[in-house]
């Protein structure tokens, strides 16, 4: 696959008050991916957003391309629900649920991109039973659940072992690191083969200089990534 990095906001980060006003902004920038996160209150101990949050901004923005994440028990008993909405992807962790491949199945039966995160303390080859119907591989740099935590370096070995594994099958998923992005790891992660960044409050909310310019900022340095090349076996 060609490499390509996104730009996918973590809408969890921004300040409920603000919500439109950021979505607004972000768009503005050139951020065409919006990272959506659903929680249940079980599988994190958190709850975040309603499903009609999708609608809204598909409503307003046409093109924007929704990255959904779900942190919950049962995802399948979800994924009918989102789906009327369209999303672009529907991503689900690999251990909530024994039937990872009737799950992703269900997804692909609407037309629609599948996904499974691993948290960090599973072996990325978690996913080899089922990576050919992989559209999306998210690895979480923190535990999932809530916003403001360390980036955990070992994702970015995390990173390269997954994007081996995409060359060696010769597979065109999206690896999508997700949790306290910041400026220390996203060279790093995009040399290794990162697509997607979810970024928050460490790079793209509550800057001092605004969204528009933090964004900036982050492609400048996806940029400066690319020109240092990627890592031995990535693409």
């Amino acid at each position: 696959m060609n490499p390509v990095v996104y730009n996918s906001a973590s809408l969890a980060n921004s300040n409920l008050l603000d919500l439109g006003k950021d979505v607004e902004e972000l768009y503005s920038a050139g951020v065409r991916f919006f990272h959506i996160d659903f929680m249940d209150g079980h599988y994190v101990p958190n709850l975040c957003f309603p499903i009609r949050i999708l609608k809204d901004i598909r409503d307003r923005y046409e093109d924007a391309v929704l990255d959904v994440h779900m942190m919950v028990d049962d995802p399948i008993d979800y994924v009918d629900r989102i789906a009327d909405v369209e999303p672009d992807y529907i991503s689900f962790h690999a251990d909530s649920t024994p039937f990872v491949i009737r799950t992703l199945d269900r997804i692909h039966s609407y037309g629609l991109k599948g996904g499974v995160v691993i948290n960090p303390s599973q072996t990325v080859e978690v996913i080899k039973p089922y990576i050919s119907k992989l559209d999306m591989v998210t690895l979480m740099a923190v535990e999932p659940g809530f916003a403001g935590q360390k980036f955990m370096n070992d994702t970015v070995g995390r990173v390269y072992e997954v994007s081996r594994m995409r060359k060696e099958e010769d597979l065109e998923f999206l690896i999508n690191v997700d949790g306290a992005i910041n400026y220390p790891n996203i060279i790093p992660s995009v040399r290794g083969g990162a697509n997607v960044l979810v970024t928050g409050i460490y790079t793209v909310f509550q800057q001092p200089d605004g969204i528009i310019s933090a964004c900036n900022r982050l492609e400048a340095e996806i940029k400066k990534a690319f020109s240092q090349g990627f890592l031995d076996g990535v693409y």
